[in-house]
């Protein structure tokens, strides 16, 4: 049993029967009354994000995955295939399981597969994967009176936010957590 006061981001609780990983978490106190916890959760079976707020001190069954070790091989009709790394079977698994996660795939990716009773549940990314702009404007210097910014394409499709010394063609660290930009590679 895990408390509200021991909740962390990517917790995957069991609550009124279905599995929930927490995205996010806000602890509230009131002027008066007890504390609340206010949950935005994910479920893991239907895929639909949802918020919900419980008493301070409220017991949640936590979930118990198991872990395998995963590499992601290819993406084909909105199916994306990966291979176990002790076996060599593969495990397709559509865009409802990954979510965001998605966004951040590369050819050869290695990651963790999560599975609660035999079923491929969700993947934990590492926190920062490599990734290539494909598009990105050039970057006017000058116009701005503090460190600017602008929108960089990445090679998956994703949109972030880069500094203007940033080009086409750079391969740059990108966090999984948040999905800003990190550093040049």
């Amino acid at each position: 049993m895990i408390s509200t006061g021991e909740i962390k981001r990517g917790i995957t609780v069991e609550i009124d029967g279905d599995l929930y990983k927490i995205l996010d978490h806000h602890h509230i106190k009131m002027g008066r009354g007890s504390a609340q916890s206010r949950l935005k959760l994910r479920n893991l079976n239907t895929g639909a994000t949802t918020e919900k707020t419980f008493q301070a001190g409220e017991k949640f069954k936590r979930a118990v995955m198991e872990k395998r070790t995963i590499q992601y091989l290819y993406q084909e009709d909105g199916v994306y295939h990966f291979m176990d790394t002790e076996t060599f079977e593969q495990t397709p698994l559509g865009r409802d399981v990954l979510g965001d996660a998605a966004n951040y795939l590369t050819d050869n990716q290695t990651l963790e597969l999560l599975t609660y009773q035999d079923k491929p549940i969700d993947v934990e990314l590492p926190p920062v994967v490599e990734m290539t702009v494909t598009k990105a404007d050039p970057g006017l210097r000058g116009d701005t009176a503090t460190a600017g910014t602008k929108p960089a394409t990445l090679e998956t499709g994703l949109v972030v936010q880069v500094p203007l010394f940033v080009n086409e063609g750079d391969r740059i660290r990108v966090d999984t957590r948040t999905g800003q930009y990190v550093e040049r590679a």
